[in-house]
């Protein structure tokens, strides 16, 4: 009854949504996930038969398989909006709120990379070697690190087994985490678009917000159907509807596009040990915004310099996801370098 009737602000907008809509996508991904991992086989003989399987075979197989693969991308833009608007309304500044934030955001990066691995595609196999050899980046114990993280000395049954294994673990420790999340969260009470103190105007939770969050939810879930009836490999490369090869590399190595941003950063600088620190700092970068804060305002509603720094930074991410799509070459790599 305490989140029901948890005092909220009356001005909280539709962009407020997004903490309800990611609830959604969680057990979503998490119901559909148990489903697939009844009929998935962790082995590099089986691993992309047993999704050919799940497809054809399994009752309503081709409708969970692609509900979770469209899921993640549904999770990720749900997620980098509720970023956005933390950063444009100054939400960052309840500290145990955000860093617990980072720690989601980290943690099912970690999961969506894992989860890609396992339909055992070209891409799949490939993507896990550009992004796990990363690691031997790492002065001194770089080399060890890939070996230990293979479980051999290439990719092999012993990573896939692995890679299922955190794959199925890492999204309870997500629940845990939004549990905290939530937990911190009704300790400070919801940001406003206002940034101000919104004490003397707050109403219940129930029914006001429950009803807005249940029509976002609909309309969300309406998209997400429309994708996965009519779309339903739009999000998807075309290489992974090949069996992993190693024989074979493919001629674009490049990952699902949610993690194109950091990608194109890795690829612009030259040197490897920079582009991983680069990449690392992109995300990291996060946990710095409170200390950043200086005004007495928390909302950049009012501060048109730092709205447009924000409207900079939307923009640059968005060159780095088109510019990591495009081969390495004139212009490219001097639009990537400019945007990195």
């Amino acid at each position: 009854s305490s989140a029901l009737d948890l005092p909220t602000p009356t001005n909280i907008s539709t962009m407020w949504n997004f903490g309800s809509l990611l609830m959604m996508c969680l057990l979503m991904q998490i119901v559909t996930g148990l489903f697939l991992a009844m009929h998935y086989t962790a082995d590099t003989n089986l691993a992309f038969s047993s999704v050919i399987h799940i497809h054809r075979n399994v009752n309503a197989g081709w409708i969970i398989q692609n509900l979770h693969a469209n899921g993640a991308s549904m999770f990720f833009i749900c997620i980098y909006i509720h970023i956005a608007r933390g950063l444009y309304y100054g939400s960052y500044m309840y500290k145990n709120t955000w860093f617990v934030g980072v720690a989601i955001l980290l943690t099912t990066m970690a999961t969506a990379f894992l989860g890609y691995v396992l339909p055992w595609g070209q891409m799949s196999l490939w993507g896990a070697t550009v992004i796990t050899n990363l690691l031997s980046a790492i002065p001194y114990v770089g080399t060890t690190l890939v070996t230990w993280v293979w479980g051999g000395f290439s990719i092999n049954n012993s990573t896939l087994t692995r890679f299922f294994t955190f794959h199925f673990m890492l999204p309870f420790a997500i629940t845990a985490l939004t549990a905290l999340h939530i937990i911190f969260l009704h300790d400070t009470g919801s940001n406003n678009p206002l940034g101000v103190n919104s004490d003397s105007d707050k109403i219940p939770f129930h029914p006001y917000f429950t009803l807005k969050d249940l029509l976002g939810v609909t309309l969300t879930l309406t998209g997400l159907l429309t994708m996965v009836f009519f779309f339903p490999y739009l999000m998807g490369d075309p290489e992974n509807f090949s069996k992993a090869n190693p024989m074979s590399t493919p001629i674009h190595i490049k990952p699902e596009w949610y993690f194109l941003f950091a990608y194109a950063i890795l690829r612009s600088i030259p040197n490897k040990l920079g582009g991983v620190m680069a990449l690392a700092a992109s995300i990291m970068i996060l946990l710095i915004a409170p200390l950043t804060h200086t005004s007495k305002q928390r909302t950049k509603s009012f501060q048109p310099a730092s709205q447009s720094l924000l409207w900079l930074l939307l923009a640059t991410v968005l060159i780095l996801t088109w510019v990591a799509t495009k081969p390495v070459e004139y212009p490219f790599i001097i639009i990537g370098q400019l945007a990195s």
